[in-house]
């Protein structure tokens, strides 16, 4: 399945990117299609070129190579061996398994051979970019017990598995239809080996007693992910009063439920003892 996202058409571009500077961005562990842009492919025949893709401006790692029509691997580098094809219709190298390290400048260069030597007719070049999508954020309590009217609420938001850095993480809460945006720092890790990255930000506020505050974290990430955001957490805080009302109700409730049991408790037994005596009576007349 074609997941890339091919910036040359749509001209989505990443942040600080040139808007010259051609771009392909692929979902990591899907397949990158990076194309040669040539305009003469219907004039020339490809067994009469040398069809290669290099990644790098300095040391240059071999990517694919196309040898008179022929596609071999003997110069590719490790990285990329049983990775890559060409599409030899659209004339595009498909990178398979994208990796987060295979972000970087790959330049398509074919040679043409004329009688006993090879000119080079074509050079292009475009920059890939991989993306891997958050988790959806997660909010946590980090506090313990009940909590009281003017106690601070400690609260973490974490999302993980994620390419590139995100820009920001905003914390968002609600109170009686009115939202209010607190940024905090955002501590940001990534893994030494798959080079994901992985967020939290950590929020400590009061919240009014007996009103219901929803609070939520929104994780910016840039184009073109977007922004994700936290399911919502709601939190009220009781007042000393109105905890004292819900202890009378209850008192007064479980009273009443027991003023109820005791009647009925009273009238079974009436019941019974009426029955004893009319069977006595009975008993007596014959």
């Amino acid at each position: 399945m074609e997941v890339c996202i091919f910036l040359l058409q749509s001209m989505i571009l990443l942040p600080g990117v040139a808007a010259n500077v051609p771009q392909v961005i692929s979902i990591l562990n899907h397949t990158a299609h990076i194309s040669c842009s040539f305009q003469k492919s219907q004039e020339i025949d490809i067994k009469d070129l040398i069809v290669f893709w290099q990644k790098g401006d300095g040391d240059v790692e071999v990517v694919h190579e196309v040898y008179y029509g022929q596609e071999i691997h003997e110069n590719l580098s490790p990285k990329y061996v049983n990775r890559t094809k060409m599409d030899m219709d659209r004339w595009t190298l498909q990178l398979l398994n994208v990796e987060i390290t295979d972000e970087g400048w790959y330049t398509c260069v074919i040679q043409h051979r004329q009688k006993a030597s090879t000119k080079i007719i074509h050079k292009s070049g475009c920059s890939l970019h991989i993306i891997a999508n958050y988790s959806q954020p997660e909010i946590a309590q980090l506090h313990t017990g009940k909590l009281k009217p003017n106690d601070y609420l400690h609260l973490s938001c974490s999302s993980s598995g994620g390419y590139p850095e995100p820009r920001q993480m905003v914390w968002l809460v609600s109170q009686k239809n009115i939202t209010y945006r607190h940024i905090q720092h955002m501590d940001v890790s990534q893994d030494a080996v798959t080079k994901l990255y992985n967020v939290t930000s950590k929020l400590n506020i009061t919240v009014p007693i007996n009103t219901l505050t929803n609070i939520s974290c929104l994780l910016h990430l840039g184009e073109p992910l977007g922004s994700i955001v936290s399911v919502p957490l709601g939190i009220e805080i009781q007042g000393e009063e109105k905890e004292q009302m819900k202890i009378n109700f209850f008192g007064l409730l479980i009273a009443v439920i027991v003023v109820i049991i005791l009647l009925l408790v009273f009238v079974i037994l009436r019941k019974k003892k009426n029955i004893s005596s009319t069977q006595q009576s009975v008993s007596l007349a014959v």
